[in-house]
């Protein structure tokens, strides 16, 4: 059976929607927090199973006669999420799991300024050293995080984020759950590390241009200062450890470390990952 943590997530459910087209329903388990945040409709004969990445119990009794597990980082910060990504390889590992497939970040080494990089380098090295086989998706950001990146630009094309010209190789949600399926569906074969990514990279000033040529004339990004963004963010209504991780995002865009490109969704997928400007352009 492959089996798939946070399975109601966006990513998540993506994913299963995939999968199904791959194998019986009947071979699929999905394990969540909250049973109601699936569409029963959709995900008919599925296996539902409940448990909490902080109840390492629950893990172990979902992940039972599970073969494939793909593993969802945790949504967590900081010891939290280091927490709860360990208890889902110590309970797959329990559970006699053969192959963990693990959606890591882009760049998660020593001293990079995402903080998240931190938490997905430690769950690699506690994958590498589990004996399970292992599948790492090194994600970079998705695509359909640019509107959430860019805020009221969607509305008036004037982009504040203090990016600096760092480049992100966005890649699309989708198309990372479609790759992540066909790699849950194939038989085992060696460990691999892909590089997920676009199959460009793209400064703010670059998504400025295409909200020029889509729809706002006067489109253009203004590298702000960190300070004048966190407190944005302040004013937003966030608490201090979201207003740190978000920053950290920036600080990493801005030192380059989502700007690496490679072909590895394209060759996962069997064709061209979406590029940001047709993205964009669906939005309008």
């Amino acid at each position: 059976m492959i089996a798939i943590t946070g399975a109601s997530g966006n990513l998540g459910k993506a994913t299963l929607s995939f999968l199904l087209n791959k194998t019986d329903a009947a071979n699929v388990v999905a394990i969540v927090r909250d049973p109601q945040k699936l569409d029963a409709g959709l995900y008919a004969g599925l296996n539902v199973r409940i448990a909490d990445y902080e109840d390492p119990s629950s893990l172990e009794s979902a992940l039972k006669g599970v073969d494939t597990l793909l593993h969802i980082s945790a949504s967590g910060m900081g010891e939290e999420a280091l927490r709860q990504e360990a208890n889902v390889v110590n309970a797959a590992i329990a559970a006699g799991v053969g192959r963990v497939v693990y959606t890591s970040t882009l760049c998660p080494v020593e001293g990079a300024h995402f903080l998240a990089a931190a938490v997905c380098r430690n769950t690699e090295n506690l994958l590498r050293n589990s004996g399970m086989d292992y599948v790492i998706f090194r994600n970079s950001m998705y695509l359909e995080t640019i509107p959430l990146f860019i805020g009221s630009a969607m509305d008036d094309g004037q982009i504040y984020y203090p990016s600096g010209n760092g480049k992100v190789s966005f890649a699309s949600r989708l198309d990372i759950a479609e790759a992540l399926a066909n790699v849950l569906a194939s038989p085992h074969s060696e460990n691999a590390v892909y590089d997920i990514t676009g199959a460009g990279a793209w400064n703010f000033a670059d998504i400025a241009a295409v909200l020029r040529e889509l729809v706002y004339p006067d489109a253009a990004h203004t590298d702000i200062p960190a300070e004048d963004y966190r407190n944005a963010l302040q004013n937003f209504g966030m608490g201090a450890d979201e207003i740190s991780f978000y920053a950290s995002m920036a600080d990493a865009i801005r030192a380059g470390e989502f700007k690496g490109i490679n072909p590895a969704l394209e060759n996962l997928l069997g064709r061209k990952p979406l590029t940001m400007a047709d993205y964009l352009k669906s939005l309008f």
